[in-house]
């Protein structure tokens, strides 16, 4: 069962309200973060930072229906080809929408274009990145997601504003999962990786992240908000913002 909900934090800031949320969910899990031992903030978008719904509805459903119906498939079929093709890609920087839209014969953009309305920031994401730009923390974005994608992103919510970098990892040639990204990526930005804490939903860069060095890293239980819940014996995972505690306020 799902329910309209509006969210507060502990300091009394009205935080963003998901469209749904669970009434079925558990408690959420409080992590405690040293901040005082962090200067580096390194935040992912999809999933994190923003809904996955919008993704998982563009991917999922919307184009596994075009494609069906430009075949003459049957949607069950189409989404079984889709998924195979997307699988194969997983872990590689073939997102760009001018590659699927080739490979598959649709309009991938137009079919973001169509959704777009689903792009929205996940509970609490914008005050959070407010409370930590008005901390001093040096703020980082680390996406996949090719540039265009990125830029509509960008101005339907407004969270790059919040940024000191931006990093895309086709600048770089590797995706995040992969542990060659990291090396490069934290001596351009100039980053400390035991003075760091990345937050991201896709366990395989926290690994990474991890193995390079990168001191804090924290997964996200919920990033598709009317998805299951996904969690890891390896890494803490929050439900929302909020459940990092010790983050100082604004007075």
């Amino acid at each position: 069962m799902s329910t309209p909900v509006a969210y507060t934090n502990v300091a009394g800031r009205v935080r963003i309200s998901a469209k749904y949320v669970s009434s079925e969910r558990p408690a959420p899990s409080r992590y405690f973060i040293a901040w005082d031992q962090i200067d580096t903030v390194i935040l992912d978008m999809d999933g994190t930072l923003l809904d996955l719904h919008f993704d998982q509805a563009v991917w999922g459903q919307l184009l596994p229906q075009r494609f069906a119906a430009a075949l003459g498939w049957t949607i069950e079929q189409a989404t079984l080809e889709v998924a195979r093709r997307l699988a194969a890609a997983r872990g590689t920087l073939a997102w760009c929408l001018d590659h699927w839209s080739a490979h598959l014969g649709i309009d991938v953009a137009s079919l973001e274009q169509e959704l777009s309305h689903l792009v929205q920031p996940r509970p609490g994401a914008i005050s959070f990145l407010q409370a930590l730009a008005h901390a001093g923390y040096h703020l980082v974005l680390a996406t996949n997601t090719h540039l265009e994608g990125m830029r509509r992103k960008f101005d339907l919510t407004g969270i790059d504003r919040y940024f000191d970098v931006v990093g895309c990892a086709h600048d770089y040639g590797y995706c995040k999962e992969d542990p060659a990204f990291w090396p490069p990526f934290a001596r351009d930005l100039v980053i400390d990786p035991t003075r760091t804490l990345l937050i991201d939903d896709n366990h395989a860069v926290l690994r990474a992240a991890r193995q390079f060095g990168i001191a804090y890293v924290v997964g996200v239980q919920y990033p598709d908000l009317l998805g299951p819940q996904i969690t890891s014996p390896e890494f803490h995972c929050i439900d929302s913002f909020d459940d990092l505690l010790g983050l100082p306020t604004p007075e």
